[in-house]
């Protein structure tokens, strides 16, 4: 049933009953339809502006999940161009070097890889700009690898044609690799002196080893030196190996080769021990090159693998004190 109301009329001094017609009642309709529209738009407003829909949220999910794969990938390719900065710097200083070649040019390995047009597929996409930046930086990996790969064909080529030159480099390690299973290596460059406890460069490396491990040539070469009248060095051997490569080989126990010997790679030319300035059983090992002392890290290419030679590299460049 419908509530029937009554309204007191002032000038009859009675309450009368409402009558509510139709239109009246409709126009009331209407008010709240349109009163109900407004908040509602108001609500949806407010939520859109404030509250991610299930779509935002979704498009949000991606978007974190493709920010994190382009941070793994930029980690990865940062790791790659670390590795392709030390083979271009170790070919360009070394291997070049040894036979005598100029180095690439920076134009050749660093030069542009395409125009901006290249990567205009990418236009359409939300994420254009990332993908332009990944997309152009692989490519200027992938090309300085081309050209890498293309340089050490040459240096193989040339390789072939002085093997007597190769056999002469100084190209492993002066003892046995398992003798340094658990060595500890002070590398080249600034070092606390063991006994002065002053900073000094250390020209060489060092590796510790048991006292009257062997000890061998890293080249062949002639023995120019075999004797305890180095400063510090103790007993001591330096070998002259041609093509402005000398060795020495330090704080030796015993000697076993004698000056004007003809060695070979690999030949046995004294025992590690701790004679001149040395505070413990090691061999100091330098490479003189064109009488520059250089860093023997780069000559290892021998006998090590990519592994081993790593390690080796990460040892030699802690701070810590030297032996001699």
């Amino acid at each position: 049933m419908s509530k029937i109301k009554y309204r007191f009329n002032p000038k009859s001094l009675a309450y009368e009953k409402v009558r509510v017609t139709f239109g009246q009642r409709f126009w009331t309709l209407l008010s709240y339809v349109a009163t109900g529209v407004v908040f509602a738009t108001i609500t949806i407003a407010l939520s859109r502006q404030f509250l991610p829909s299930p779509g935002e949220k979704k498009g949000r999910r991606e978007i974190e999940a493709l920010q994190l794969q382009y941070d793994l990938l930029s980690k990865k390719m940062n790791q790659a161009e670390n590795v392709l900065k030390d083979l271009e710097d170790r070919d360009d200083n070394i291997y070049r070097a040894i036979f005598e070649t100029e180095p690439l040019p920076k134009t050749m390995r660093y030069g542009g890889s395409g125009g901006s047009d290249k990567y205009a597929v990418f236009e359409s996409y939300d994420n254009a700009e990332l993908l332009k930046e990944a997309t152009s930086r692989m490519d200027r990996i992938s090309k300085r690898l081309y050209i890498q790969a293309k340089s050490f064909d040459e240096v193989v080529n040339l390789a072939k044609t002085k093997e007597k030159l190769l056999a002469s480099i100084p190209a492993i390690m002066p003892i046995n690799q398992k003798d340094l299973s658990h060595a500890v290596t002070s590398g080249f460059g600034w070092r606390t002196h063991p006994i002065y406890k002053t900073m000094e460069f250390h020209p060489g490396m060092d590796f510790t080893a048991e006292q009257g491990t062997p000890i061998y040539a890293t080249g062949d070469g002639t023995v120019e030196k075999a004797d305890a009248l180095g400063q510090g060095y103790g007993n001591h051997v330096i070998i002259d190996h041609g093509y402005g490569y000398h060795t020495l080989y330090g704080h030796m126990s015993r000697i076993a080769a004698k000056a004007g010997q003809k060695v070979s790679r690999g030949q046995l030319i004294g025992y590690v021990g701790s004679t001149g300035l040395s505070t413990a059983p090691h061999i100091h090992y330098e490479v003189i090159r064109n009488n520059e002392k250089v860093n023997p890290i780069n000559y290892y290419y021998n006998d090590l693998s990519p592994e081993q030679y790593q390690l080796l590299v990460e040892l030699s460049k802690k701070d810590s004190q030297s032996f001699d």
